[in-house]
């Protein structure tokens, strides 16, 4: 499995397995514990999740059975969202909170949660549209001095947003996880990966199938798209079209680490698979004008 290095102390696996709907897979701790383990397998090590997945403590548990296991996996998680929920009962609206106590809070929830005493990489979710810089960069100190988080970085920022934080943070932050995918051309075409190139930064991909819609969805944007995705599975002798929408994700060169969120091991083999494919320029290309419904200017 190829790995990309984040920067000197951190590198997380090419593929990355998502845990945002571990809660609904019914799944018990030893069911767990064995996807994990077959992940492992793969080459897969980073695993991402989030404190509103509700899914720490269901990781957590399933590492338990398996102690071993903490040495052998970087933990990504998020905070900075405020639901109504059991997590935050005392909430009376959505909210995003980037303030250093909510911050500082939701690490040690999280940590207790996984029962781990160090996260690996720990991201803001959502851009707290009154965020203070100076509070972040005072939580990330924090929690780096006290060994409680290793890493730090950012998730849905734009451009903009991710230089303004990372001029207050003494910490590098070393990614942006944003939603790209054949149906979602957004940080390609606004600068957002120009960006990250520039700066050395390698984002990872949240919906990088698009929810699903790409396999259901009947508009004609997404039977259009498939037909392409058909015709170039038979090209590349790929086994399905997701091999071939991972392939084109991992064909960009800022490097990006799509996040698997299905709890089917079938599933999380096909991204495995794409990194093996002869994805060309013009299969590329292909997938580009499909979604646009038209030839480039």
């Amino acid at each position: 499995m190829e790995r990309i290095e984040v920067n000197k102390d951190l590198s997380l696996s090419r593929i990355i397995q998502g845990f945002w709907r571990l809660s609904h897979w019914d799944n018990k701790p030893e069911d767990t514990l064995r996807f994990m383990e077959e992940c492992l397998e793969l080459g897969i090590t980073s695993f991402d999740n989030a404190d509103i997945y509700m899914a720490e403590e269901l990781q957590g548990n399933a590492m338990k059975l398996n102690p071993t296991l903490r040495d052998k996996i970087e933990i990504i998680t998020k905070c900075g969202i405020k639901p109504m929920n059991a997590l935050f009962p005392e909430n009376k609206m959505l909210q995003y909170n980037s303030s250093k106590e909510h911050i500082v809070t939701c690490a040690e929830n999280s940590l207790r949660r996984l029962g781990t005493d160090h996260i690996d990489l720990l991201l803001i979710h959502r851009p707290d549209f009154i965020m203070d810089p100076e509070e972040i960069g005072e939580a990330f100190n924090e929690l780096k001095k006290s060994g409680k988080v290793f890493n730090f970085g950012v998730s849905n920022f734009t451009s903009s947003q991710f230089s303004m934080l990372q001029s207050y943070v003494d910490v590098p932050l070393v990614t942006n996880q944003v939603e790209v995918s054949p149906l979602h051309l957004d940080p390609i075409a606004d600068g957002s990966f120009d960006f990250m190139l520039e700066k050395r930064i390698h984002p990872m991909a949240w919906s990088p199938l698009a929810g699903g819609r790409i396999f259901t969805g009947e508009d004609e944007r997404a039977v259009r798209l498939r037909g392409s995705l058909d015709r170039i599975k038979e090209e590349i002798g790929a086994n399905s079209i997701d091999e071939v929408i991972y392939a084109w994700l991992l064909r960009h060169p800022v490097k990006i680490m799509p996040i698997v969120g299905s709890g089917k091991i079938e599933r999380t083999k096909a991204a495995v698979n794409a990194l093996q494919l002869n994805f060309t320029r013009d299969h590329w290309y292909e997938i580009w004008q499909s979604s646009l419904g038209r030839n480039i200017d």
